[in-house]
């Protein structure tokens, strides 16, 4: 898809992977929604770049929020072409910790936002892809949703996280297959261990050694390669159904606590 007079929602769009993916849609000359729970963070953003984007206070797990906030871009743009679901929330919590059980809410909130608020993103943007004119590929629009490595390599205490990312691999050909016929792509998108707030908490120590662990390059992932990454799938009309690592080549091994 030519990106260029493009309409896209960017999901956590007011930093890490969302800010910079929005970044760089506009350079390539789309408009862009950028869908954050983050006023503060959402709307300096926005205002940051410039004219082609707008702030959309959303919290992708509520569909009624997720469904006004599609009709303001509606409203605001007049269609939309390109879905970038990069909003989610982390965390590592053992199912039986030394406080006792985990609380029942920890489990379905991580899911409720990160794989729930995926389906609500696209349940509530499809008609609008469904309705645009075809490219000389016969595409429509495109969705490029953000899964994780831990899909495949979760960690202790990362059930709901995994289960989360997990679910969403597993949506992709699903979902792929559905919208084949009106021409619309879904990726999915697996990063390792990037430079995003959710690390943003921990120590320089910590960073440097978690970089470590990368086979090649061994640092923590920078986010414009995310954002790379997210463009190439768009511009490339044969990338359909399918999950993509992007981690330097690490695999997550069994640390025990």
């Amino acid at each position: 898809m030519d990106v260029k007079e493009r309409i896209a929602i960017v999901t956590g769009g007011g930093s890490g992977l969302g800010r910079a993916t929005a970044e760089r849609l506009i350079q390539k000359g789309a408009k862009v929604a950028l869908f954050d729970l983050n006023p503060e963070s959402g709307g300096k953003s926005a205002a940051e770049l410039g004219k082609a984007a707008i702030f959309v206070p959303v919290n992708v797990a509520d569909h009624a929020e997720v469904d006004r906030g599609v009709e303001q871009v509606l409203s605001a743009f007049g269609g939309i072409h390109i879905v970038a679901n990069c909003a989610g929330i982390g965390g590592s919590v053992k199912i039986l910790g030394k406080n006792g059980l985990v609380s029942p809410e920890w489990f379905t909130n991580i899911i409720n936002v990160n794989l729930v608020g995926t389906f609500n993103m696209v349940r509530s943007t499809l008609s609008a892809l469904v309705k645009n004119s075809p490219d000389a590929n016969g595409e429509r629009g495109i969705y490029i949703n953000t899964a994780s490595i831990a899909a495949f390599d979760g960690q202790i205490g990362q059930a709901a996280y995994s289960a989360s990312k997990g679910g969403i691999v597993s949506m992709t050909l699903a979902l792929a297959r559905e919208f084949a016929n009106s021409g619309i792509r879904v990726m999915t998108i697996l990063p390792g261990i990037f430079d995003t707030p959710l690390l943003g908490t921990l120590n320089e120590v910590a960073r440097d050694r978690l970089g470590k662990q990368v086979p090649f390059p061994a640092r923590l992932g920078d986010v414009s390669e995310y954002a790379a990454l997210a463009m190439h799938i768009i511009e490339n009309p044969y990338l359909n159904g399918e999950s993509i690592r992007i981690d330097g080549a690490l695999r997550m091994g069994f640390g025990r606590k």
